[in-house]
């Protein structure tokens, strides 16, 4: 048989070609065998069976299992009713918010008698103690007039503030004087109060402030205490234009303000209407509803997208107005008759939804004129009812038509002011309050009302916030010669910190993930543990609209707003989600199924929530231990309760003030005090938790005297915390050694038992399986927080799935410590001859250790110590989630700070631009394409153009939504290798779980430059809305959304 050669030198060539072309497959393909995942796994178990021996021996957390299982059949695990606890927890509220209003019913009936026998004088004279003048003197070393000695001393009821519990003190406005006939016959015959306020504080010793706002301009404050002016020497305050002021003399409203810009409104007057009608907006509050209508030849609403409808008076949509008050210009002439009529439709349209107010209405007239009384408009829209009041404002000092307005105003129960100048607007704003507040005292309305929450700035210690809900009660003339003309005198109220509402909430009941909040009849929050008021560093400040944070911004979660709404229409009910809950600075993600109780708390506004986590978060047991055994566990040195639980209320009566909580309990335990109220059943739960817990502090003694155990002080601190909110500390260092002194410390807020959380690491150990060590870095203790690791875990009263968590124990130690244990194990190898074929230390290979979270403990760079591992290895953390070791969890912040860059306004580009719709429109198409831009990453042409403009021009800090990641490992994955391309370079990398661990060695070949895979961050991207609104529960009016014309999405970070 003849053969072809040339076939056969070609199959030869194929062959070849064949043979090689495989070599380099296999080079190449073969790689990422240059990582052998048996010695991976070879070092994570060396390692991680050495730091479980050093966490648990120094912990004590078999030793402490081993207890609780001693009296196992000595407890009782019970289900916690969440219904019947919310409930319960209502009543407590209740019971204590009735004791305030009680207080301030007192307040008006000593007011309405001191003023019923009080006539007026118009000569009298009478020194009193003005708030600014006490113990200020003269040259010559004489009290100032209204001044004078008034004792003052530091109280810690008052944050140390130096007060005088005997008497208080009256502060006048600055644009007001001091000595008005008005006025001194006012604080005259408010010296009454005097008495009451005295007797309110003996009755109740955990009442704050007591006052009385006159509707005459003066505030009475109890306890006394010195204001003191701005650097300008003014004080602005004034008490009329209060939320608890307002809400409590008047009914909710639905306002349409009118606003004349036709050309004679040029200039000055401009300006002096704009005030007004910021004035005006401050005089509403959450209850009300509103719009603006410029006016000339045609009408303008003041936001082109709102026009037709009211929004509700909250102060995103008040600062969201105000900012377009300055574009408004003056030309043209005015038609009033279209505005009325506008305004009418417009009113009469909103209420008919049952969306307002549903009380009262009226139509704030800003005009420098009327040339006619226009009573053909009013005849038609609101004569004979006159439901619609109407308040003129005249601006300007000429009064040609003043006589119509006033008409205007006599002939549709309104009231007509003429405001001259800018330092006239604010007291004569403040005079349609009393015609609306005219109904209520003419029917003896003595209405309790509620605000929402608030920071009071006198105790307010620049770190921790102090949350005040204020309840208010409106005070009238009862005289009989004044009682048909419903004559106001002005609005008594008292403060109730926020802090009082959790005390009455038994945390250890909640459990570890559990928590309980309230909020207003508005869906706006009064507690809350994710509410944050307060932002920046060193010494914080307020949020804008922290006093306005909705329930649906914080349980996000829910979509369609069920819990909302059904707290808002008061019902008593159950929900269920799953949750995403942030901790740790928003860095780590805890995913949870929560459900959700809730009922009304009579009497107020407010609806209270509980929230238990499912699991071990809805069991809680009993324990018995006698009083005296348990007692004198408690004592030991080493034990310390939450400072922020009431284990017996300290504050009900001034002798109990300067107990601590062990000693209040060993008190109470005595039966000596009567008087002394406690929650016997956690004294009892904590007297248990004692006695288990008490053979650790010998434990532990016993390892500090054995020196050469922890010879190179690795260790620093064990510690434990109990359900109860028990916890032991044990230094096996000096105090002035420790790395990170803060930690278990009051500026360690998330390390210590709160009122409304437990520690972060008790957290985080209890979703671990049991058994396991959680170790992390502290992200909370500044720049420090790199040189220390935390190691906790669980302790498990049973072994049953729905056990509850009994305690969590941990250690404190060094870093370096613990860095050395790791690389000295990833030296470790099975070879026979001791020769490695792999080592940490090798150049092609980096090493790192990190958590389930995905942040870095141990690597060669470092800087990258406490770092996102999607930092360092962008295309490793890639592959990690394609394949399924990790996963990204999507989280929001609505409560978010974001700079944004924004050029002064221009006068010239107003609202009222005839061009201005077309320019919104061609922004909106801008939006659209800069979209498209950002998604292509195609805008880098003109961005930095646009930022360097901004930069130039400065930025300010404004509340935004925000949406980050966060990372979490699948458990289930333990260990897994991958291969990635890099451009032709097979880049391999192996991963292996550390055994009894929440942490992974990844093992990554470093030849391959993978740059072209950008970085995964956690960075936060802004939300950009474009604006809508829907109907919502409770308020029943206009949800709104920020929204921007033109931004880049990706360049606003908070």
């Amino acid at each position: 048989m003849q053969v072809d050669r040339s076939c056969v030198v070609s199959s030869a060539c194929l062959l070849l070609l064949f043979s090689t072309i495989s070599t380099r497959v296999t080079e190449v393909g073969g790689s990422h065998q240059s990582i052998p995942p048996s010695v991976v796994k070879l070092w994570a178990s060396a390692f991680g069976g050495e730091m479980k021996s050093i966490s648990a021996k120094y912990s004590g957390s078999q030793l402490l299992q081993k207890k609780y299982k001693e009296f196992e059949r000595a407890v009782r695990v019970q289900e916690i009713d969440g219904l019947r606890l919310v409930k319960r927890l209502a009543e407590d509220m209740e019971e204590m918010f009735h004791k305030k209003a009680q207080a301030m019913k007192r307040l008006v009936e000593a007011a309405e008698e001191a003023h019923l026998q009080h006539e007026e004088d118009p000569n009298l004279q009478y020194e009193y103690f003005n708030a600014v003048l006490i113990n200020e003197v003269d040259e010559e070393g004489n009290s100032v007039e209204l001044g004078g000695e008034f004792i003052l001393q530091p109280n810690d009821h008052f944050n140390n503030l130096s007060v005088n519990l005997s008497l208080s003190v009256v502060q006048v406005p600055t644009n007001m004087y001091n000595k008005d006939s008005a006025i001194v016959n006012g604080v005259f015959w408010s010296e009454a109060l005097n008495k009451v306020f005295v007797d309110n504080f003996e009755r109740d010793p955990s009442l704050i402030w007591q006052y009385f706002g006159s509707a005459k301009g003066f505030f009475r404050q109890y306890p006394g205490i010195k204001w003191k002016p701005d650097e300008h020497g003014v004080i602005a305050f004034d008490c009329r234009n209060r939320k608890w002021y307002i809400q409590a003399a008047t009914s909710p409203k639905d306002v349409v303000i009118l606003v004349d810009v036709s050309g004679s409104m040029k200039g000055l007057r401009l300006t002096i209407a704009r005030q007004t009608v910021s004035s005006i907006l401050d005089t509403l509050g959450d209850d009300d509803f509103f719009n603006i209508i410029a006016y000339n030849e045609e009408l303008h609403y003041v936001e082109p997208c709102l026009n037709g409808t009211l929004v509700q008076a909250d102060v995103t949509n008040k600062d969201h107005f105000r900012e377009h008050l300055d574009k408004l210009f003056a030309q043209g002439i005015g038609m009033l008759d279209i505005a009325l009529t506008e305004a009418f439709n417009l009113l009469s349209d909103f209420n008919e939804t049952g969306r307002g107010s549903e009380c009262s209405q009226a139509i704030m007239l800003v005009t420098d004129g009327a040339v006619d009384t226009y009573d053909a408009i009013f005849a038609k829209y609101n004569w004979p009812e006159r439901k619609v009041r109407i308040f003129p404002y005249l601006i300007g000092r000429e009064s040609a038509f003043a006589d119509n307005l006033k008409w205007m105003a006599c002939a549709n129960k309104g009231y007509f002011t003429q405001i001259s100048t800018l330092a006239d607007v604010q007291e004569n704003v403040m005079e349609y309050l009393h015609v609306l507040s005219r109904p209520k005292v003419i029917d003896r309305e003595h209405d309790t009302v509620w605000t929402e929450a608030y920071i009071d700035s006198t105790l307010e210690d620049g770190q921790r916030p102090v949350l005040m809900t204020t309840v208010a009660m409106p005070v009238f003339s009862t005289k009989n010669e004044t009682r048909n003309r419903g004559i106001l005198l002005g609005v008594v109220g008292t403060d109730v910190p926020v802090s009082e509402l959790l005390k009455t909430i038994p945390e250890y009941k909640l459990g570890i993930h559990g928590y309980a909040f309230a909020i207003t009849n508005n869906g706006y929050i009064l507690t809350h543990p994710d509410l944050r008021p307060l932002y920046g560093d060193g010494k914080k400040r307020r949020k804008p609209n922290y006093s306005s944070v909705d329930l649906s911004e914080v349980e996000w979660e829910d979509k369609d707003h069920t819990l909302r709404n059904a707290m808002v229409n008061r019902k008593t009910g159950t929900f269920s989600m799953e949750v995403k809950k942030s901790v740790d600075k928003g860095k780590r993600v805890l995913v949870l199924h929560n459900d959700y109780y809730y009922t009304d708390i009579k009497g107020t506004p407010f609806s209270l929530g509980v929230a238990l986590s499912r699991g071990h978060g809805k069991f809680f047991f009993r324990g018995n231990v006698t009083v005296e055994e348990g007692l004198d566990d408690l004592e030991h040195p080493d034990v310390a309760l939450a400072d922020e639980w009431t284990y017996c209320n300290t504050d009900e009566h001034p002798e109990h003030r300067y107990l601590t909580q062990i000693e209040a309990i060993k008190l109470y335990l005595s039966g000596h005090e009567p008087h002394l109220q406690c929650d016997k059943e956690l004294i009892q739960e904590v007297l248990f938790d004692a006695v288990v817990t008490a053979p650790l502090e010998a434990y532990w003694t016993s390892l500090v005297l054995n020196k050469s155990e922890n010879s190179d002080k690795g260790v620093e601190i064990a510690y434990l915390g109990t359900r109860t909110g028990l916890s032991r500390i044990n230094l096996f260092v000096v105090p002035d050694e420790l790395t990170n002194q803060d930690f278990l410390t009051a500026e360690d807020k998330e390390g210590v038992f709160n009122a409304d959380h437990f520690p972060l690491w008790y957290k985080r150990a209890a979703e671990q399986v049991p058994g396991t060590f959680v170790y992390s870095l502290p992200f909370n203790t500044g720049s420090e927080n790199k040189s220390v690791v935390l190691a906790s875990t669980a302790i498990q009263l049973l072994d049953e799935r729905k056990s509850p968590i009994a305690a969590a124990v941990g250690i404190q130690m060094k870093l370096e410590f613990f860095q050395k244990k790791f690389w000295t194990a990833s030296r470790q190898c099975a070879a026979l001859d001791g020769k490695c074929s792999i080592s940490c230390d090798d150049e092609n290979i980096n090493c790192y250790l990190i958590d389930n979270n995905g942040f870095v403990l141990v690597a060669e760079d470092y800087t990258l110590t406490g770092k996102f591992f999607g930092e360092a290895e962008g295309a490793v953390m890639s592959k990690l989630l394609q394949m399924g070791s990790f996963k990204r969890v999507t989280l929001y912040d609505y409560q978010a700070l974001c700079w944004v860059y924004s050029e002064r306004s221009d006068s010239g580009h107003t609202l009222l631009d005839p061009y201005f719709a077309f320019f919104s429109a061609v922004k909106w198409i801008l939006t659209e394409l800069v979209i498209f831009l950002v998604e292509f990453n195609l805008y880098s042409w003109w961005h930095s153009d646009l930022i360097a403009k901004a930069q130039r021009i400065g930025r300010t800090m404004v509340p935004c939504d925000t949406e980050y990641p966060a990372f979490v490992s699948e458990r289930t994955i333990k260990e897994n290798t991958g291969n990635i391309d890099c451009d032709g370079c097979i880049k391999s990398f192996v991963i292996q779980q550390i055994p009894s661990s929440n942490l992974f060695m990844v093992v990554v070949d470093n030849k391959c430059d993978c740059s072209m895979f950008e970085p995964i961050t956690m960075d936060p991207i802004e939300i950009m809305y474009i604006l809508y609104w829907t109907q919502t529960a409770g308020g029943g009016g206009i949800e709104h959304r920020r929204f921007w014309a033109l931004d880049i999405i990706n360049e606003r970070k908070t």
